[in-house]
């Protein structure tokens, strides 16, 4: 698998959905002992747990977090070849929320949704891309070494 700076290393990674992005993260910092690894915009923030991950998600200006589009909790997974990946949920019958699509980031993803209606996001990295050169901000070392 290729490594990305701006993607967290693990291969499973809750997406949880919060309100406030930045209070959340503060919090789950402060009294669960995450550290802030990537910050994108006002609407997600990376935090790292030892060898783990998170993703705090919440909307731009209003708008419904396109990748759970309500839910509260949705998964990411890193996988080989997203392409692949998405033609077998097709055939054995995921709902798909949004096609394999290429972002700057680095990542080729696409979201389903799973018989019992969880949200889950399956993301390829296609290139290791610095997280400043798509508009996010590397907290500490590690977004950066990674």
């Amino acid at each position: 698998m290729i490594t990305n700076r701006s993607m967290p290393a693990s291969t499973i990674i809750p997406v949880l959905a919060y309100p406030d992005v930045e209070t959340a993260s503060r919090w789950l910092c402060h009294v669960f002992g995450f550290e802030q690894r990537l910050i994108i915009g006002n609407h997600r923030h990376q935090l790292d747990f030892g060898e783990g991950a998170l993703i705090v998600a919440g909307s731009k200006k209003g708008e419904p977090i396109p990748e759970q589009a309500g839910a509260p909790l949705a998964v990411m997974v890193r996988v080989m070849d997203v392409d692949a990946h998405h033609k077998r949920a097709v055939r054995h019958g995921a709902v798909i929320l949004s096609p394999p699509v290429s972002f700057p980031y680095g990542e080729r993803q696409y979201s389903c949704r799973d018989f019992a209606g969880h949200h889950w996001t399956f993301s390829q990295s296609i290139a290791d891309v610095a997280p400043e050169d798509w508009g996010g901000v590397a907290i500490g070392n590690r977004a950066i070494s990674e």
